[in-house]
């Protein structure tokens, strides 16, 4: 079962950015956090990032605001997990969250020599699930594309 790995905690004074809202590099970090612990939590391993894509800031979110970050495997290689990450926010005094920023993650699984190891594979069971992996597969022809793209600039 892919049960999303969650996180909730409330945004700080410290998160704030020049125009008094959440920096997006706190935003950032909160991703990677929460795709690092579903990722190392799949595959029993230490991971490490090695895309981050798409990232996409819906709203800004406000300081003092109770935020959601959720984290779930989408897809899987021999040694890749693509983390879907969706972060929500609502005020305190309202139990609906909205939708704030969304981005998908590929981490690697490394054994103590910094070799990928292969992880545990994911199957999807349902419709949204299967849709879910298409994305991943999506995405990632998109990523070959943007690579060959940069490959005179690297």
């Amino acid at each position: 079962m892919n049960t999303p790995l969650i996180f909730q905690f409330i945004s700080e004074p410290s998160d704030v950015n020049y125009g008094g809202k959440v920096h997006g590099g706190s935003v950032m970090k909160w991703i990677d956090q929460a795709g690092y612990a579903c990722a190392s939590s799949w595959s029993s391993r230490y991971c490490v990032t090695v895309y981050v894509g798409g990232i996409r800031f819906y709203q800004p979110i406000k300081i003092g605001q109770i935020v959601k970050v959720e984290a779930h495997v989408i897809y899987t290689g021999s040694s890749s997990m693509h983390i879907a990450i969706d972060v929500y926010a609502r005020e305190l005094k309202s139990m609906d969250f909205e939708k704030k920023t969304h981005c998908i993650i590929v981490f690697v699984a490394i054994d103590d020599d910094g070799k990928p190891v292969n992880v545990p594979k994911w199957t999807p069971i349902t419709d949204e699930a299967k849709q879910q992996e298409e994305y991943a597969k999506r995405l990632m022809s998109y990523r070959k594309q943007i690579e060959a793209e940069m490959a005179p600039f690297l």
